[in-house]
């Protein structure tokens, strides 16, 4: 029965996916290695690139458990997956707290044992699953304001809320827009959306600009301000990526990795890549794969018709370009510093897996999109 099901499935996502997390693999070792040789006291250059191979082998194990259990099944634990990661959502506040953490301080990683668990990133898988199954079942009221649409507003809020306290407001922003885009593939009216983003706007502003560290990366964004420290990091990936210029300055002869650009193997290593293989063989690669990525995800949910899964297959594909675009758009000076990563691609632990486990669902979607039947007189090519 397997064997069935992998010929199946959508090799040419599989294969793009390949590619980009080897390159993400060599490029992060290349980025690293000099924070490696400093954090092993010189022990080793490799520190990162082991803790990245282990997180990713976990992450393979997650895809292909996901890629063989049928993705319907998870309609049945969408609304207990989301009330779980609500509960780990505030255990993680509670965690710090309770051990004596100010209410400011950061409060993003749940640990049990010697595993660390970045909520956030599990909140935002269940908030894709349960959008597309919430979408799915109530369809036919979301054009209802009080019944079908506020609902999923409450659920949106509620979880990006807990999240804006850890905090971790660039990932609570990431994920309404994602629940919102979901809404409307959905079919909810544009005057309710148009409504909820103003509303989203009058509350969002202001608390982003209630901590100061946020107010001052937007000043400084905006070439206003007095402290330097606070533009340095996205003006160290500028001289990065000029260095790197239109063809690079080879790989591993990054000069910005020794230090000048802080942390470079996590949300900026976009501008290693950049300095190292350069705008042709480098940056446009990368983000090529992501977008060829993003319409094999768009091309599984049109040719599904089964709706849940073509909500949740446009879900996950807009949650990967997303990702990715907006770091690149940070690294390259368009956006704010915002802390998010580029998905497969920077160093970190619940990411990759939570990532590697969405595309298993995609994939799963794409075996089974000639076999379920869906509803009668439904069309995918409606939505998508």
């Amino acid at each position: 029965m397997i064997d069935m099901l992998i010929q199946r499935y959508d090799r040419k996502l599989l294969i793009y996916l390949g590619v980009l997390a080897v390159t993400g693999t060599v490029m992060l070792y290349s980025a690293s290695w000099y924070e490696s040789f400093a954090s092993s006291n010189g022990r080793t250059d490799m520190l990162f690139l082991q803790g990245h191979l282990k997180r990713m082998l976990v992450g393979v194990f997650f895809l292909f458990g996901f890629l063989i259990l049928d993705y319907r099944r998870l309609k049945e634990i969408a609304p207990y997956f989301l009330i779980g990661s609500i509960i780990l959502l505030i255990l993680t506040k509670i965690y710090y707290l309770a051990n004596g953490y100010s209410w400011y301080k950061p409060a993003r990683w749940l640990f049990v044992g010697s595993v660390s668990l970045q909520t956030s990133d599990i909140a935002r898988m269940a908030i894709i699953i349960f959008m597309a199954y919430y979408v799915d079942k109530k369809r036919e009221l979301l054009s209802d304001f009080q019944t079908g649409f506020l609902p999923a507003l409450v659920v949106l809020g509620v979880t990006m809320g807990l999240i804006v306290i850890q905090p971790d407001y660039s990932t609570a922003m990431m994920i309404g827009i994602i629940g919102v885009l979901i809404l409307f593939i959905g079919g909810a009216k544009i005057s309710q959306l148009s409504l909820a983003g103003a509303v989203a706007l009058l509350i969002g502003i202001p608390v982003l600009l209630s901590r100061e560290y946020r107010k001052q990366r937007i000043l400084s964004f905006f070439g206003i301000g007095d402290s330097a420290d606070v533009g340095y990091q996205a003006s160290q990936s500028l001289i990065s990526l000029g260095n790197g210029g239109i063809f690079g300055v080879g790989l591993g002869n990054s000069i910005e990795k020794n230090h000048l650009l802080p942390t470079p193997h996590t949300d900026f290593i976009f501008a290693i890549i950049g300095e190292e293989m350069g705008f042709i063989l480098g940056t446009v690669p990368v983000l090529t794969l992501f977008l060829l990525i993003f319409f094999r995800g768009l091309k599984v949910a049109k040719e599904c018709t089964d709706p849940f899964g073509v909500f949740l297959a446009v879900g996950i594909s807009f949650n990967l370009i997303l990702y990715a675009f907006v770091n690149a758009a940070v690294v390259t000076g368009l956006f704010p510093v915002t802390g998010l990563p580029m998905p497969m691609v920077s160093y970190g632990g619940s990411g990759m897996v939570i990532n590697m486990a969405l595309i298993g669902i995609l994939l799963n979607i794409s075996q089974a999109r000639r076999t379920v039947g869906g509803n009668r007189g439904w069309s995918p090519s409606h939505y998508v």
